[in-house]
């Protein structure tokens, strides 16, 4: 099933009617792998350029509700959108600002843990940590 004919099916038993900018929007996410919402935009604006930053918010505000994207706050700033298979954890470096993803079965003893001791169920795919990356520790 195609990505269109999957929105279109879950806005409809919703109650809600397909539009071209959520569409674009959701490809856009798809497309670029992990943007925020001005990135979104921008790419969006290449095909219909008459749709601004309020509409994407909104479109992405649905579109995760929909559970077919998520976003991560991967340090200060806008947060960071991906579909919803994008599943890893984010490694944000706080000195030169670069990203790297590892899996999230990285955290499994943590999740683990937190779940035996405290009840917490982890969410290791809507998670970035920061720290300082290889090439900043050693520059």
């Amino acid at each position: 099933m195609s990505d269109q004919v999957s929105l279109r099916s879950t806005l409809h038993q919703r109650g809600m009617r397909m539009t071209p900018q959520r569409q674009l929007v959701l490809d856009a996410v798809r497309e670029l792998g992990h943007a925020t919402p001005e990135q979104v935009c921008r790419k969006v604006q290449g095909t219909a350029s008459t749709v601004n930053i309020t509409t994407v918010y909104r479109a992405l505000d649905l579109l995760e509700e929909l559970g077919l994207v998520r976003h991560t706050h991967l340090g200060h700033g806008a947060p960071t959108y991906s579909v919803e298979e994008h599943e890893h954890v984010h490694l944000a470096c706080h000195r030169c600002g670069g990203i790297d993803e590892v899996s999230t079965e990285l955290l499994d003893d943590l999740a683990r843990l937190l779940l035996e001791q405290r009840g917490f169920a982890l969410d290791a795919t809507h998670l970035a940590l920061s720290g300082t990356c290889r090439n900043c520790r050693e520059g």
